[in-house]
């Protein structure tokens, strides 16, 4: 087995990658590590985690990360939508619709899980910038369907969170 690469060498060698990457036009990177490999080295390389899954033999874990190679990571905006669904299943189109409607305003949908009684989902988002939050919540379009739905509409709770 080969040594491991030091920190410097390595890092050097990831941005090579990401420079290439970003020369043939990809706009993100994704990754994936094993918890006895370097999780913790690419989260300092501004890679936030996307995923993992469980039960790796001895106990490990199969970490997956992403990056934008367009934007500042340092400037990203996470946010956690727990959302109320209505009881009628149509006006649950709302929500598909509405997610569809980030990519516009750099946001990109990780995550989302709805609970066992169907009535809630959870939503990870992530979105480039503040300001494109900022704009995705005034998007005419999601604003339009919101004021359509008037109480119908779900009601969310939106918390910003970031890694620990």
């Amino acid at each position: 087995m080969a040594a491991p690469l030091p920190y410097s060498a390595a890092c050097r060698l990831l941005h090579a990658a990401e420079e290439e990457a970003r020369r043939r036009g990809c706009t993100q990177m994704s990754v994936a590590s094993f918890s006895f490999q370097a999780p913790e080295f690419y989260r300092r390389n501004g890679y936030v985690d996307t995923g993992r899954r469980e039960g790796i033999p001895g106990g490990h874990v199969d970490h997956h990360f992403w990056k934008s190679l367009v934007t500042d990571p340092a400037a990203a905006l996470r946010v956690v939508a727990l959302v109320e669904l209505p009881e009628a299943e149509g006006d649950r189109r709302y929500e598909d619709t509405v997610l569809g409607l980030l990519g516009r305003h750099g946001g990109r949908l990780e995550r989302r899980l709805r609970t066992g009684d169907g009535h809630t989902e959870v939503h990870l988002i992530r979105f480039d910038t503040r300001d494109g939050y900022d704009a995705f919540l005034a998007d005419p379009e999601r604003v339009a369907l919101r004021a359509a739905l008037g109480d119908a509409a779900p009601a969310a709770r939106v918390l910003e969170v970031h890694e620990v």
